[in-house]
Order: C-alpha cells, then structure tokens, then sequence
C-alpha cells in the first residue's frame, strides 16, 4: 500500500469563517495501514480567546497556548506540508479537519489540500455500521481498541487511535498474517526444490517405539479417522 498520513486536529470552535482557528494538529504516517513511527505533531497559538466549552473539550488553555508558534510560521504550515508530501490524508468526519487546515493554508498563502485527497473514516463507517453510533470514541469500544490513555481529546493521541480504527476498518489485524506475492513465490520455490529438508543423517528418535504405538493407539482409538495413518 503507498503512504499514507492519519491526521487530527483541535480548534477553538466549528466554524473557521467564524474566526475559529486550529490550536493542536497532529498526523501520524502508515504505510500498508501499519504506523511507521514517523509523525508531525505542533500545539498553536490560535491569537484569540478560548471558549470555555472548546477547552472542556481537549484542556487547551488561552494561557497554555500563548506563545506557542502560529500556524503560518514556517516551523508549523511548512514543516507540516513537506511531512504530509503528496500522501492521501485519512480523517475522522474529514470536511472538519479539511476546513480548518485549508483555512489555515489560506490565510498562510500557501495551496490548500484538495478534497480528493482525503479518506474519511466516518464515512467509512457508516457504509460499514449503517444506523450504528460511528464515533471514534464509538468505533474504539467496538474494535476493542483502549482508551484508557486518553482523559480528554487531543489530536496526537485521538491520531494514534483513529490509525488502529483506520486498520480496522480496512480488514483488520488479519492483513498483517497475509503472505505478499513475493513471499508466496519463495515458498512455492523452496517448497519445489527436491532437496528441500534433507538431512544428510536423520536425528535419532526421542521416543521408544512403544510409547509410539501407544501414541499412535490412543489417537486411532480417539479420533477414529483414516487420515490420521497417514501421520502415524
């Protein structure tokens, strides 16, 4: 599977074109929907006030956030693209994320990241779980994925579990007992060599040729199947 980048955000509000802004976004890569350990995290100074009801929300204080760099600052808009790259961007309810980090690139002058470009999860979801609560906090306790890291939200931390979600959803922990074409033609070409496990002297038997037979009795007696000579 190509790249790709799981991202969250936290802001002051709902609206950009209200004058809300981002204050914490964090985007975390997989590759073949495995995280890589590689992530761009950045908490912002939104240079506003902060509602009582958003810092309910994810703990983020005006006082805590003053200072911090500004989303134009180079350090954040552009550090931030050039992690991204060309990689499709997978979010949770994604027109909520693509508008305040396009609003964002906007008022930094820099292009914005076309929606195309974006996987959403929720929508995901709810083709998978029509009529059921598809949430993250939702889709967590249903996968059985534990929250018990998280008090309130944060993008870092609710990135790191819309990426187990995101697998998930996408088949599941099973995709990684899946054997790549590349490894199936290596053992179908290990399996076709006539030497293939050849023993130049056989290891001597640990067991006595009775407790064989009794073993050999005992599975006969208890399986009583015909396939089993075959391994006795």
């Amino acid at each position: 599977m190509p790249r790709e980048i799981v991202l969250d955000t936290e802001t002051t509000g709902f609206e950009p074109h209200l004058g809300h802004r981002l204050v914490e976004i964090a985007a975390l890569e997989i590759e073949d929907f495995l995280p890589t350990g590689r992530s761009f995290h950045a908490y912002i100074d939104p240079e506003r006030d902060m509602p009582a009801d958003a810092e309910r929300v994810h703990g983020l204080s005006a006082a805590f956030l003053k200072g911090k760099p500004r989303f134009a600052d180079p350090e954040v808009a552009h550090a931030f693209l050039e992690f991204v790259g060309e990689a499709p961007l997978v979010a949770h309810n994604a027109a909520f994320d693509r508008a305040f980090v396009n609003w964002e690139l906007g008022l930094a002058g820099l292009p914005d990241l076309p929606e195309p470009r974006w996987v959403d999860t929720l929508a995901l979801a709810r083709r998978r779980f029509p009529g059921m609560q598809n949430s993250l906090d939702a889709l967590c306790k249903r996968f059985k994925i534990s929250l018990s890291e998280r008090e309130k939200h944060g993008a870092l931390i609710d990135a790191r579990l819309l990426a187990a979600v995101y697998l998930e959803l996408s088949g599941g922990r099973e995709r990684g007992l899946e054997l790549t074409v590349a490894q199936v033609s290596g053992v179908v070409a290990i399996e076709g060599r006539s030497d293939y496990g050849a023993r130049p002297r056989p290891l001597t038997p640990r067991s006595s040729e009775a407790e064989r037979a009794a073993h050999a009795e005992f599975v006969l007696g208890t399986v009583k199947s015909e396939l089993w000579k075959t391994w006795l």
